[in-house]
């Protein structure tokens, strides 16, 4: 029986990972947040800690990690860089350092955010990155660290996550409930994905030994404009979304105005391919519609 250790495993992500492997007698799974929950369910392990991660690896000697803890909030970022360094930058490392010496293979989770968003055709894993804010240059220094310090290491470059709890989906139909205008940026394009078709795909390569970097997004790309049109029709929703560019709506952070990933390493070494964002999106929305 193999050990698998999620890090962040109270996100979506890692929620989404749980409920897919939680029956799988071939896994033992070790779930950890920052701090200890109330009920039992997440242990503590501050990644940002190196001496603690050293010594709960080292004790607990997964298989494989797979490290969902990220600092997200894109403009908090720029104003808490030093934490944002600290949590996607060294927190990655000190995972890395800890697998290597213990023979665990690392699965890293970063973000279509290493890319300043000048190009006009989807990323592959080769093109050279170039982050625009704090988070992704942190992101960046994540994937740098874990590549670097583990040598079976995976780093999953993912967009536009979605899952069980607070994210664009949710807020967006929360929104409508309240009627209250809702105003969405049109000139920034993405790849929208679920967290249970990103999980699929983290659990297909943790079986392989094909390391290295991988873009991981449903297929296709929309405006966030769009993507909210698409969550009320899907819904049943009749609202008006208002455009809006990103010179309106001025946040702390720049955010790339486009940056599509294209699954390239997926597709040609696996012959793997993520579903359509639109069918993902019907997927996630049907199972809520009817909890």
């Amino acid at each position: 029986m193999k050990k698998i250790l999620i890090t962040g495993a109270a996100g979506q992500l890692g929620l989404a990972l749980y409920r897919l492997l939680k029956d799988n007698l071939k896994y033992m799974i070790y779930r950890t947040e920052s701090a200890p929950s109330s009920d039992g369910q997440f242990g503590a392990l501050d990644i940002t800690d190196e001496a603690a991660v050293a010594e709960a690896i080292s004790a607990m000697r997964p298989d494989i990690i797979i490290n969902c803890v990220a600092m997200t909030a894109v403009d908090l970022c720029e104003s808490e860089a030093d934490k944002a360094y600290r949590v996607n930058a060294l927190g990655p490392k000190y995972l890395a350092v800890a697998a290597q010496e213990t023979g665990a293979v690392l699965i890293h989770i970063s973000t279509d955010y290493v890319y300043d968003g000048t190009a006009v055709r989807p990323y592959t894993e080769d093109d050279i990155p170039n982050p625009i804010s704090v988070y992704g240059k942190t992101k960046l220094q994540g994937d740098a660290n874990a590549l670097q310090y583990c040598s079976r290491s995976f780093v999953l470059r993912t967009s536009g996550v979605y899952g069980e709890g607070k994210n664009f989906v949710r807020t967006m139909l929360r929104l409508a409930k309240e009627g209250s205008n809702i105003r969405v940026v049109t000139d920034q394009i993405i790849s929208p994905t679920s967290a249970l078709e990103l999980a699929r795909v983290i659990i297909f390569l943790m079986e392989t030994n094909s390391h290295g970097i991988y873009n991981a997004t449903c297929e296709g790309s929309t405006s966030w404009h769009e993507f909210a049109e698409e969550i009320f029709k899907i819904a049943g929703i009749d609202v008006k979304v208002a455009k809006v560019s990103s010179s309106e709506y001025i946040t702390p952070a720049k955010r790339p105005p486009y940056s599509v990933l294209d699954n390239r390493n997926l597709r040609e070494r696996h012959g793997y391919y993520m579903k359509d964002w639109k069918d993902a999106l019907r997927e996630y929305m049907n199972e809520i519609m009817h909890q």
